[in-house]
C-alpha cells in the first residue's frame, strides 16, 4: 500500500496512468508527452513497476507498458475501509503489499 500511495503521489505519474488508461503505450509514446530526460522516465516507470500499478513487456527493441486495474481495486478498497464507520468494519485488516 505505501509503494502505490508513493507512486500515485506525483504528478508525472498520474498522468502516465491517465494515458494508459486508454491501451497499452511504448516507453518512447509515453515519453513523448513528457518534456522529461529519459533516465527520468525510466524511474517513473521503475516505480509504477515497483508498486504493481503498471506491467511491462519487451517487444523487439520497444518496451510496451499496461496499466494492472487489480492494483487499482485493492488500493481502492484499502482507502475505502480507512473511512467506513460500521462497527464490523472499524476493526478489518487493511490488505498489505507482498
Amino acid at each position: 500500500m505505501n509503494r502505490t500511495l508513493r507512486a500515485l503521489s506525483d504528478p508525472t505519474r498520474r498522468r502516465i496512468l491517465d494515458l494508459l488508461k486508454d491501451g497499452d503505450l511504448t516507453a518512447g509514446e509515453l515519453a513523448d508527452h513528457f518534456d522529461l530526460a529519459k533516465s527520468t522516465m525510466s524511474g517513473h516507470f521503475g516505480v509504477l513497476r515497483d508498486a504493481g500499478l503498471i506491467v511491462s513487456e519487451r517487444n523487439r527493441n520497444m518496451v510496451v507498458y499496461s496499466i494492472n486495474t487489480g492494483v487499482f481495486e485493492d488500493a481502492a478498497a484499502a482507502v475505502i475501509a480507512l473511512f467506513e464507520t460500521g462497527s464490523d468494519d472499524r476493526h478489518r485488516e487493511i490488505p498489505r503489499e507482498g
